[in-house]
């Protein structure tokens, strides 16, 4: 039941004497085994145990006597007669434990004895012999009795509970109350000390069979067991007593001159690399990590003296525990628990604010042997940990320092160490991989923030000698900043102008170039996704923060808030903001009031003229035509003004005036739409405008594209969607009309609702007669009639009145008496939206979703284009998001799915569109 060794058997490679005396051991078992099983009475076991345990350790024979009557106190007391010396109980425990009497008597102890005799057994008998036979005996035998009967399930429901009740609580006695595990390991170092070869194949086996039932307590445990034997508190316990096991033994070792120190610390640490491993692989790294970084940082502090500023590695060396945290991580043979364990090591430092320099000096005691010897490892921190996996920026720093720099940071050594080829072999191959277009259209964006950090700490650390000495890492990384710079992401954007900043301070150290008017001298390489804190949130664009406005900027605030999503590209991880309009009546009070102050400040100007000496000087009377402009005031001449490339006044003041001329809404504005809207669309803002004012004007055209689809939206959308997939106009022209579209969507769908109030003709007026309301005849006592509601209906079309009169004689509540009578009908309110849009919906979204996987000349959406392909995605999101509640929407959103469910855009190449889609289907669905 609870051995995997036979009972009947004698063990291999004993001699006669030893065979003699486990034969004598196993009669001994016998007669017990008979006792119990013929006892009458718990007296009569507790003598049969006694007898076996007298001979295996001491026994408090008289307290075990005062438990029992008579007369097996009397039978107890006379079998202590004969006392065995020392030698002769090691004999007999030898030939118990590692003989078949120990299996045997394991299974009666924990079934006939635990089920039938426990409970009237005295506690103090119990300790002094039913528990010692486990808590005293070998470990690494009481363990192959303890863990596999766990599964035993040979009895009823209800003896099985009392058996798994007696058999948790000797594991929680023996492993965790008396140190269990730290015996093991000390067993083992007796074991190898006393000549036994126990890392030959059989014993080799023996060892990772304890570690796997050891590992395995969880695991078997039932399912309302302690909370002692659960994963987190088990495997607590557990580490904490190996690494404290392990390290003692080490000093034990180090002391003791005559033994192989190396020969007998290998089957510890084959012990401890198989508990670890099968810890890691049960899912309890996070508990192995906290028990591990405490002890490790507690040692390196013990190995560097208070007098030294800096950590040295010979001061770690000469210390005799580092022997064992240096061939920790070795002996875990199991290559994934390593790379877990590394994985949590790393990200608990970094939880836990470790200085660099104290986690680069933890780094290096558990991995540092390993590292140099093993290949394995060197491409775990080289290339899993800087290619493949991704974690928070300093331990990107550690990783680097550790594993490529071969330095402790902020050292004297960093700064005048040689570069090793190592390290420009790895630079090479991580902006080879940087520079390519596949790695920004396919990973994530976490991903290439991680990279990106690598390469820009790593030519930190060059010099411009010895970046001329490396092959192909210029031309790659100005690959890499070139395909990053024509990203629509922002965050990668700000990546290339990283890396181009902190390159060109390693080619021309006093000419920093600076891509990004954001960009500062000190580059954070942490991008807002890869600190601690941000790491595991969902990622974020780098959001621009609000800047304080000044009095000019005040006056635009409301019309640049309905450009929120026009020049940037939209965010993607967050939801579709609705973006509220702007009140007109706000907007005139504010331009109203600025044409006050800009008055005041004319006539103040004027008064100041007066009475200055300059307003004797003679006029400027250079051409000014400012005031010789002509005033616009028809469709016709508008559009016209727009055509005329070669008169750049002319079509800036055209531009001035098209949205207020559009928003008056003329009546020949149905006629002239098509062509205005052409006219804006193809009017070229960069030839027109002053430099340094090609944003205004651009401005101007779109707000006069979007007054043109909400005042004249079908005209509009007619021209403007088949414009949208022409070869006559290009990409930049293709970004406008979708723009205009999306801010065109939101203002219709203006989600404001109005509270109208009906009222309903009186069927009797106000002024009613008296017999319409109630009388005030009744009982005396009769309180004032009061009127009510009528509960569950909105409409009531008579008034209903109640009140209080006295109780009859023997009546014990109040009673009520109601007389009806009509009135007048409540007054209503109906709620009326005036969301324009879902009328317009089918024409914004249907001809749109029809061509846009369609290549021909000049458009290319699909591929070239993917930029207008991810803002055409988030226009349709915007319109399904602007008629939410609507009819509508359940008519055009099973064709929007389907469009964004397709293989083209679900599976495209560029990340920026898959995000849109992805985005998309998740808030539409």
């Amino acid at each position: 039941m609870a051995s995997t060794r036979s009972s009947s058997l004698p063990s291999r490679g004993a001699t006669d004497g030893e065979k003699r005396l486990e034969a004598l051991a196993l009669g001994r078992v016998a007669e017990a085994a008979d006792a119990v099983a013929s006892a009458a009475c718990a007296g009569e076991v507790v003598r049969a145990i006694h007898a076996v345990a007298s001979l295996l350790f001491p026994v408090d024979s008289e307290a075990v006597a005062g438990t029992v009557e008579e007369p097996f106190r009397s039978q107890i007391l006379d079998a202590v007669t004969v006392t065995l010396s020392n030698e002769e109980r090691e004999s007999w425990r030898h030939a118990f434990y590692h003989g078949p009497a120990f299996p045997t008597m394991s299974k009666i102890l924990l079934g006939n004895v635990a089920l039938k005799w426990l409970p009237k057994i005295n506690v103090s008998a119990r300790q002094e012999i039913y528990d010692s036979f486990f808590v005293k005996g070998p470990p690494t035998e009481v363990i192959q009795a303890l863990v596999p009967a766990l599964s035993e399930k040979e009895f009823s429901k209800e003896d099985h509970q009392t058996f798994c009740l007696n058999l948790e609580r000797l594991l929680i006695l023996w492993l965790l109350d008396n140190k269990g595990v730290f015996q093991i390991v000390v067993d083992f170092i007796c074991s190898k000390k006393h000549g036994e070869d126990i890392l030959s194949p059989d014993k080799t086996i023996s060892v990772s069979r304890v570690a796997q039932l050891l590992a395995s307590v969880p695991d078997k445990a039932r399912l309302g067991a302690s909370a002692a034997l659960t994963s987190p508190s088990f495997f607590k316990h557990v580490v904490s007593q190996l690494l404290a096991g392990a390290e003692a033994t080490t000093i034990e070792l180090a002391a003791d001159k005559e033994a192989n120190e190396h020969y007998v610390l290998s089957s510890m640490f084959h012990f401890v690399g198989e508990v670890l491993s099968r810890v890691c692989r049960r899912g309890s790294t996070g508990v192995l990590v906290a028990e591990l970084i405490p002890k490790v940082r507690n040692h390196i502090h013990r190995c560097v003296p208070p007098d030294h500023r800096a950590t040295i590695p010979e001061m770690v060396q000469h210390v005799c525990q580092s022997q064992f945290w240096f061939n920790m991580v070795e002996a875990m043979r199991d290559q994934h628990s390593i790379e877990r364990l590394t994985e949590e090591l790393l990200r608990q430092l970094a939880s836990q604010h470790i200085s660099d320099e104290e986690a680069y000096w933890i780094l290096w005691t558990l991995f540092n042997q390993s590292f140099k010897r093993l290949t394995v490892m060197r491409a775990m921190f080289v290339d899993k940990f800087l290619l493949w996996k991704t974690f928070p920026l300093c331990c990107l720093r550690w990783i680097l320092h550790y594993a490529v720099f071969e330095c402790p940071p902020n050292s004297t050594t960093e700064i005048l160490m040689q570069r090793t080829p190592n390290f420009f072999g790895i630079l090479q191959s991580l902006v080879s991989i940087w520079s390519r277009k596949e790695f920004i259209q396919s990973y994530s964006v976490e991903q290439q923030a991680y990279i990106t950090a690598a390469i820009g700490l790593c030519l930190e650390k060059l010099t411009k000698k010895e970046l001329e000495t490396t092959k192909d890492v210029l031309n790659s990384i100005l690959q890499g900043v070139s395909c990053r710079l024509e990203s629509p992401i922002d965050l990668l954007r700000k990546m290339a102008s990283a890396v181009a900043l902190t390159f060109s301070k390693v080619v021309d150290p006093k000419n920093p170039l600076y891509l990004d008017d954001n960009c500062c001298e000190n580059v954070d390489w942490d991008f807002g996704v890869l600190s601690p804190k941000e790491f595991k949130a969902p990622l974020d664009a780098v959001e621009t923060k609000t800047k304080p406005k000044t009095r000019e900027n005040k006056k635009k605030a409301g019309e640049k808030k309905t450009k929120a999503i026009k020049r940037d590209i939209p965010d993607v991880r967050a939801k579709i903001v609705e973006i509220n309009s702007i009140d007109h009546d706000q907007m005139s009070d504010t331009a109203t009031n600025g044409q006050f102050e800009e008055e005041e400040c004319d006539e103040e100007d004027m008064n100041m003229d007066a009475y200055s000496d300059s307003s004797l000087e003679p006029y400027d009377l250079s051409d000014d035509d400012t005031d010789l402009q002509k005033k616009i005031s028809h469709l016709s001449d508008l559009a016209a003004a727009l055509r005329k490339p070669d008169d750049p006044d002319g079509v800036e003041n055209a531009l001035n005036y098209a949205e207020k001329l559009v928003r008056a809404s003329p009546d020949e504005l149905r006629y002239n739409s098509g062509d205005l809207v052409r006219a804006l669309v193809h009017v070229r803002c960069s030839d027109v405008a002053m430099e340094g004012e090609e944003d205004s004007a651009e401005e101007k055209r779109q707000k006069a594209l979007v007054s043109l689809l909400v005042t004249c939206p079908f005209e509009s959308l007619d021209v403007l969607t088949k414009l949208l997939y022409s070869s006559s106009v290009d990409i930049g022209q293709r970004i406008l009309i979708i723009d205009a579209m999306t801010e065109a969507a939101q203002e219709l769908a203006e989600t404001k609702t109005v509270k109208i109030e009906q009222r309903r003709g009186n069927l009797i007026t106000d002024t009613s007669p008296s017999w319409l309301v109630p009388s005030n005849i009744g009982p005396p006592g009769a309180g004032p009639w009061r009127e009510v509601s009528e509960p569950g209906t909105l409409l009531s079309w008579s008034h209903r009145y109640e009140r209080e009169v006295p109780s009859k004689s023997g009546q014990l509540k109040s009673g009520k008496s109601r007389k009806w009578g009509l009135g007048k009908a409540k007054d209503l309110q109906v709620e009326w939206s005036k969301n324009r849009f879902p009328l317009y919906a089918a024409a914004f979204m249907l001809p749109v979703m029809q061509g846009y996987d369609k290549r021909s000349h000049g458009v290319d959406l699909l591929n070239r284009d993917f930029v207008v392909l991810g803002k055409l995605i988030y226009m349709l999101g915007v319109c399904m998001k602007s008629m939410a509640m609507h009819p509508e929407a359940s008519a055009l959103a099973p064709a929007l799915l389907d469009m964004i469910r397709s293989r083209d855009i679900s599976r495209h190449a560029e990340a920026y569109v898959r995000r849109v889609d992805t985005h998309m289907g998740s808030s539409n669905c």
